[in-house]
């Protein structure tokens, strides 16, 4: 099925006369149904004609159709599952006690800071703030793991992965 089936299938029910012939199938209402909006509803794979002459909806096709447009789960790597585990709702519900997780996460938050661009500690407390509510060891444990590095009270970022 391409692009184009999909378009040309849910095309039919844009159009008034198709859309009420297919809404009398599915409802299994009675009564004369236009034979074009008919034949046209099964070309699109949305009614069939049964041995004894009667239309009916196939509305299975739906299901086709979701199966060919949604898109697979994309993998999710090892730091995605755990920013997840750790960021609720963009905050830091806990600290990782472990180093490696720890890391992880404080890399993640250093991406916010740009490369080469000093920082106010004010700013740096309002930024790490959203994150959780003791910014302060937040601070820390970014510039104790060389993440951030600091001189009196304008800190920058100086390790980490940048985003190309």
């Amino acid at each position: 099925m391409t692009d184009e089936d999909i378009r040309r299938t849910l095309g039919l029910l844009a159009q008034e006369d198709t859309l009420r012939a297919f809404a009398s199938l599915v409802l299994g209402v009675e009564g004369e149904l236009p034979p074009r909006a008919l034949e046209r509803l099964a070309g699109g794979g949305l009614a069939a004609r049964g041995e004894d002459g009667t239309w009916r909806a196939t509305p299975g096709r739906f299901r086709e159709l979701l199966r060919q447009i949604a898109d697979p789960p994309a993998p999710v790597s090892e730091e995605e599952r755990l920013l997840r585990t750790f960021l609720v709702d963009g905050r830091l519900r806990t600290m990782p006690m472990r180093r490696e997780k720890r890391l992880v996460v404080l890399r993640y938050i250093a991406r916010l800071f740009e490369p080469g661009v000093r920082y106010a500690e004010k700013d740096v407390n309002v930024t790490l703030r959203a994150f959780h509510d003791d910014y302060a060891a937040l601070r820390r444990y970014l510039v104790d793991e060389g993440l951030l590095s600091r001189e009196g009270n304008v800190y920058w970022r100086s390790g980490g992965p940048v985003d190309v």
